[in-house]
């Protein structure tokens, strides 16, 4: 199993969770997270005053898969979050050694 963590922009959050939902994959948890990269934020004028704003909302997905669903997840992922312009997000992928369900006690692939 695979855990896929994706950072991508908060307005295409329904367009993954539909691309998502296509290739069979339904559970999922979304969390408001703000961050920065190489965009290094922006600048704002607020009540006449210029600020910097460092961190940016984006919006993080965490996802577990079985092996053989890691590779159509994430291009799915990336198609639905890709506007070719820089914040468009980073998916990271890594290794789930157990998973278990606390309502039945299921384990494995099974829990997930």
């Amino acid at each position: 199993m695979k855990k896929i963590e994706a950072i991508i922009k908060p307005f295409k959050l329904e367009e993954v969770k539909d691309a998502l939902h296509d290739v069979g994959i339904e559970g999922m948890t979304v969390s408001e997270v703000k961050g920065f990269g190489r965009q290094k934020g922006h600048t704002e004028i607020y009540r006449g005053s210029e600020y910097t704003v460092d961190f940016l909302p984006k919006i993080k997905i965490e996802l577990v898969v079985a092996d053989n669903k890691v590779a159509a997840a994430t291009q799915a992922v990336v198609k639905a979050a890709k506007t070719g312009k820089i914040g468009d997000g980073k998916i990271f992928v890594s290794n789930v050694e157990e998973a278990i369900r606390i309502r039945t006690e299921e384990k494995g692939e099974a829990a997930v």
